[in-house]
């Protein structure tokens, strides 16, 4: 692996010295079930490293060094970790998209982010204070971020645009199966962090196996990599709409309905205990509550994201269906604002999960159709990933006023709609995809 001399992001040189380089041609051959297998493995790892931590281990830890400021400690870690998501995703993607070799340009950032993130989970469960522990959360997130750059680039490298939609749809099954899969071994552990932390280690170095043997990953002529410049290196970050309009848009929208879903799930707790009083009404705790409601909500999203994917296939279409999962998740919302008991949670839930199931598996096929140049596949994905990031910021500033001054749980969901809705109306604007 050769980083000496990484390029900057220039055009496209789909074709090379002595005809078209195999790892920037556009994929035609369909990808097998054991690749496939191998990408939803990676997701399902690298999530349930995420996921068990922010869950519930890093709170249990935060309560191990001061119970009184749990609640500090915990936002300093997920915080800082977050921040360091924000960087890394697109840093690793464009490292990634740049490396020269025998292995391919994927697989050594596969295997490089899941090492760092599982040894850095491995200090986690001895780390001696909130400093300490703050830092290998960082390296959890930088290594995690690095190996899902790296696999969610290999999709648009390695899968025809006809298939897109399916692979998209396991994948995204991959992601909510490893967050399930977080949670239950934080239950497992019982209240153990340190063992927790242990077992999402290994859940990480597990899922990549099979792609490390099997992956297809295709080398980089050297020749098809311009002179490194560290100005236009750090430029390329900057996808110019005005050069790339459809890009711009498919960002927007995305990070429109992620700002709508992360309004609707985030209260969830205060909205069950406050407005739904399901202790009161149906004898049920609210932190069970969210539990169930979360269970379905993914139930849901593993089953809608694998018939989206294969349907938009099917259709030859990515836009109708990206519109209608985008109502779908709108209605989502308007269900629970209007319909404030267990039962409206609990068909809210499902109608949520059902629209986002269908929305990652169709838009992410949208997405990869819509990037720049093949060269920067990696630092693209990377930069619409900040779409998906950005929200867990975005969405707590715009939905307090909503709660505390402006009505209450009916506005909040009232607005998580209106913002859903209008990434549903932007995607009419992307228009080199049907």
């Amino acid at each position: 692996m050769s980083l000496s001399d990484l390029p900057g992001p220039v055009p496209d040189p789909a074709v090379v010295r002595g005809g078209t380089a195999t790892a920037l041609a556009e994929p035609v051959d369909r990808v097998r079930a054991l690749w496939i297998t191998g990408v939803v493995l990676i997701n399902v790892g690298i999530n349930a490293a995420f996921f068990g931590p922010i869950q519930v281990l890093l709170g249990q830890q935060a309560v191990h060094f001061d119970e009184d400021q749990k609640e500090a400690i915990l936002a300093l870690v997920t915080g800082c970790g977050a921040a360091v998501s924000l960087v890394a995703n697109p840093l690793f993607g464009a490292f990634s998209d740049r490396t020269v070799s025998r292995f391919g340009r994927r697989v050594p950032w596969v295997l490089v982010g899941a090492i760092l993130g599982a040894v850095a989970l491995v200090g986690l469960a001895g780390a001696p204070n909130v400093a300490v522990m703050t830092v290998l959360w960082c390296f959890v997130q930088a290594g995690c971020n690095g190996a899902y750059a790296a696999i969610t680039a290999a999709i648009p490298d390695r899968v025809p645009v006809p298939q897109r939609g399916t692979v998209g749809g396991l994948a995204a099954m991959g992601q909510t199966v490893g967050v399930l899969a977080g949670a239950v071994i934080a239950a497992v552990v019982a209240g153990n962090f340190a063992a927790g932390y242990l077992v999402c280690a290994a859940a990480l170095l597990a899922g990549v196996v099979l792609y490390l043997f099997k992956n297809d990953d295709q080398p980089l002529p050297a020749q098809a990599r311009p002179p490194f410049s560290l100005v236009r290196f750090f430029q390329g970050f900057w996808v110019s709409p005005k050069r790339y309009p459809d890009f711009a848009w498919a960002w927007l929208t995305r990070l429109l309905v992620n700002i709508g879903n992360h309004m609707v799930t985030l209260y969830l707790l205060f909205f069950l205990s406050d407005a739904v009083h399901v202790k009161e009404t149906e004898g049920i705790e609210p932190a069970f509550g969210v539990l169930i409601l979360t269970g379905l909500y993914a139930v849901m999203v593993i089953i809608t994201s694998v018939i989206g994917g294969t349907l938009s296939d099917r259709m030859g279409k990515r836009k109708p269906l990206v519109i209608a999962s985008s109502v779908i998740i709108a209605i989502a919302s308007l269900i629970l604002g209007f319909a404030p008991t267990w039962a409206g949670a609990i068909t809210g839930a499902i109608v949520l999960g059902i629209g986002f199931g269908a929305y990652l598996a169709v838009d992410f096929a949208l997405i990869t159709q819509v990037l720049p140049t093949a060269l920067d596949r990696g630092r693209d994905l990377g930069v619409i990933n900040v779409a998906n990031s950005l929200p867990q910021v975005v969405a707590p500033l715009i939905a307090f006023p909503f709660v505390t001054y402006w009505g209450g749980y009916v506005s909040l969901y009232v607005a998580a709609a209106v913002i859903g809705l209008l990434g549903a109306v932007f995607v009419v604007k992307i228009k080199s995809v049907v």
